[in-house]
């Protein structure tokens, strides 16, 4: 696997046009990100007042960015109109569009979480010693070695970038026909593991010499491409929920997410509203938010509208799109949101 002739070593860094260029040619739909930042940049004023929904925005039809990963593009046109109009905007590859599946290994400070949190699903023996279990290294490595498998983060045929943050992201590719959804999050519904997030469909991930200000994101070794999806590691994604199969879901007497649903849809709204306060870092009122859809899809749970599974999915979906930097603090208004709503079930025809 070889490094595309255009793009410089990772040695040196390469203006972010260059970046965006060489993403596309190899088929990955890029977006700007705000300059040194890891969210999707914002443009016109109706984006910037969050007051509609992607599919609502005028930004497309005018060959202009809007809404993260949903403008992802592979046209060079529009790629060098946007870069050079805005030479410092970052650059982030949409995961679903270009087939990939990107490990998103963290390596932040935080206490050990209880053992069943550490691999879900899979029971860790009170006998293995945890002590200096740390990071999403440690527990991604842990579960390599229960499948007898080679640790992801060693894999030296696939693209490896070091973060800004001192965590690792891990490409691979997956075949056509094949689609996985992103999970966030510890010790969640679908995690694969603490403190290891999934990119994947609905995802984006910040491209290679991407420069933040905590730093820039590096290859690690001279490979550039993306490995197929070992068989081990698709077997686990498919084990904890993150494989998307064509094949109808059986009938429910109350299907989750049911259109004739008044509620459901307020839910869709509230989490748009999330996903919207990426284009701030503050000041848009993100918490009270999260902790209205949180408390909303609590009510549809507790109803039988909506499963717990589903609603703790999108509900971490849309807060890391918003702020992929306190997953902790999110995922804290999610469970107490969830909790709250669970005490009023939200019927059909209002709450009980």
């Amino acid at each position: 696997m070889s490094r595309h002739p255009e793009l410089p070593t990772a040695s040196s860094e390469p203006l972010p046009i260059a970046t965006a260029t060489w993403c596309a040619r190899k088929g990955w739909p890029v977006h700007p990100l705000v300059p040194e930042r890891k969210i999707p940049a914002a443009n016109c004023p109706r984006c910037r007042a969050q007051d509609h929904a992607p599919e609502e925005c005028s930004c497309y039809a005018a060959d202009r960015w809007c809404h993260g990963f949903h403008a992802a593009t592979t046209d060079l046109t529009r790629i060098s109109r946007w870069w050079r109009a805005h030479p410092r905007f970052g650059v982030a590859v949409s995961c679903g569009p270009a087939r990939l599946v990107v490990l998103d290994v963290d390596a932040h400070a935080q206490q050990q979480p209880p053992r069943e949190r550490l691999l879900p699903g899979i029971p860790v023996h009170p006998s293995i010693d945890l002590t200096g279990l740390e990071s999403g290294f440690h527990t991604l490595a842990l579960l390599a070695a229960y499948r007898g498998q080679q640790n992801p983060c060693a894999d030296e045929t696939t693209l490896r970038v070091r973060t800004a943050s001192g965590g690792m992201h891990v490409w691979y590719s997956v075949p056509q026909g094949s689609r996985m959804r992103s999970s966030f999050g510890a010790g969640v519904t679908a995690a694969l593991a603490w403190q290891v997030d999934v990119r994947a469909e609905k995802g984006y991930v910040v491209a290679p010499f991407t420069r933040t200000s905590s730093g820039t994101y590096r290859p690690v070794g001279p490979i550039m491409e993306p490995a197929p999806l070992p068989a081990w590691l698709h077997a686990e994604l498919t084990r904890t929920g993150h494989a998307i199969t064509s094949s109808p879901a059986p009938p429910r007497a109350a299907p989750p997410l049911a259109l004739s649903s008044r509620a459901v849809d307020g839910l869709s709204r509230l989490l748009e509203a999330v996903e919207a306060c990426a284009v701030a870092p503050e000041g848009t009122g993100f918490t009270d938010k999260l902790n209205r859809a949180a408390f909303t899809a609590g009510g549809l749970v507790a109803a039988g509208r909506l499963s717990e599974a589903q609603a703790m999915n999108r509900l971490i979906q849309a807060a890391e799109m918003a702020r992929p930097n306190q997953s902790a603090k999110s995922n804290r208004t999610i469970r107490d949101g969830l909790k709250a709503g669970a005490r009023r079930p939200l019927h059909l025809k209002g709450r009980s």
